[in-house]
């Protein structure tokens, strides 16, 4: 977790208006499981705060669960170079994220075709794989390796804790986001 309440506010911000509601935990929530298995990273640039990473881990998986850049510092290469260097800091590990899947009926389908292209810029690969996140379902990238159903579950009830409790779902499978989406 950023150290500073600057820090902190600067990226709740930030969260808040890079992710829409139904795609985002209550943000006390991923602060309060800020815990060994939890790492934020702050992106920087010309020492002013350009964005953030949010990855959950364990001793296999390293999943970048929230990546935003500040919209002043869009288009600068700064996403490209962290997202390298970050991809590198867990190198040996199953590298992977959830993006919206492309479905041509929704509404930033545009949208969805550019951040999957930058993120296959960048050498992450769509793995025919897809995770249910309370009522949303995405398409999940990676470095190449299919993530194990048994260390996501691991890994993602670990992180909820207690709000695993609440019936909050965490669910992945293999085949195609989109059969996913009415069921």
């Amino acid at each position: 977790m950023p150290s500073g309440r600057k820090e902190r506010k600067w990226v709740k911000a930030l969260f808040l208006s890079a992710f829409p509601p139904e795609e985002r935990p209550p943000f006390f929530v991923m602060r309060l499981n800020a815990r060994q298995n939890t790492d934020w990273w702050l992106i920087q640039s010309g020492g002013k705060n350009a964005g953030f990473f949010y990855v959950i881990r364990d001793e296999d998986l390293a999943y970048l669960f929230f990546f935003a850049v500040d919209e002043a510092f869009r288009g600068r290469g700064i996403g490209s170079q962290a997202l390298c260097q970050l991809i590198r800091l867990y190198e040996g590990k199953t590298f992977f994220l959830a993006i919206e899947p492309l479905d041509k009926k929704a509404d930033n389908y545009p949208m969805r075709v550019r951040r999957l292209g930058f993120y296959q810029r960048n050498g992450l690969v769509p793995l025919n794989q897809w995770t249910r996140e309370g009522e949303v379902v995405y398409a999940l990238l990676g470095t190449g390796n299919q993530v194990p159903h048994e260390a996501y579950d691991r890994m993602m009830q670990n992180w909820l804790g207690f709000f695993r409790l609440l019936g909050v779902t965490m669910k992945i499978g293999d085949g195609d986001p989109l059969d996913q989406q009415t069921k």
